[in-house]
């Protein structure tokens, strides 16, 4: 089981902001689209820090580098940030997968919509979710897309004609070991969990 994140706080520009930290005793298996950390490969701890949402630091990875070295943190690891107060994190669970999110739906947009001219900065949904059986490379990407597409649902079902943000992104965590799981899609074992509890917790945060 994944620990439960400590929040923790830093200063920088003369704030003090919150900052979510995941030590993991052991390390795990990752897939992830976050910025630091990215792809799949081993993980032994996430960050996911409160950002201003006038955020345009064009070093994200070297920023979230630098915040995990002062937590103490080092080798491979993934690193998330988001506009919203990552004390406001939601954590479901569904029979042993376990999520967390924190989610911004300031200005949500359609996946698909056409070009536009750079508006507003909008909140970020970042998603960290375990599952207890090892999965496949294949089903870790498909883990991913089962988690974009139950948010995707859940701010539909919020009333927005939207799928996310641009700056959304998701981490997947499983064992490293043990019996491989081939499939992570929605009607899946794992992907049904997966899909209900990262529902659930968007569709509260939005409440």
């Amino acid at each position: 089981m994944l620990p439960e994140p400590t929040l923790t706080h830093r200063t920088e520009d003369g704030g003090d902001t919150p900052v979510l930290c995941w030590r993991l005793p052991e390390p795990v298996l990752a897939i992830s689209s976050a910025v630091l950390g990215g792809g799949i490969g081993p993980c032994g701890w996430i960050v996911n820090a409160t950002v201003p949402m006038s955020y345009d630091r064009d070093d994200p990875a070297d920023h979230l580098t630098a915040i995990a070295g002062d937590l103490g943190l080092s080798g491979p690891g993934v690193g998330l940030l988001t506009g919203v107060n990552v004390a406001d994190v939601v954590s479901t669970d569904d029979d042993g997968v376990r999520l967390w999110a924190t989610v911004g739906l300031g200005v949500p947009v359609r996946a698909a919509a056409p070009p536009v001219e750079p508006g507003p900065r909008v909140g970020t949904v970042n998603v960290v979710a375990w599952v207890p059986a090892r999965l496949s490379a294949g089903a870790l990407v498909n883990a991913v897309a089962t988690v974009t597409e139950a948010k995707a649902q859940a701010i539909r079902d919020l009333g927005w004609d939207a799928t996310g943000t641009p700056t959304d992104a998701v981490c997947v965590l499983c064992p490293a070991d043990g019996p491989v799981a081939a499939y992570a899609g929605p009607r899946s074992t794992w992907g049904a969990r997966l899909a209900r509890a990262a529902y659930a917790a968007v569709r509260f945060s939005g409440t």
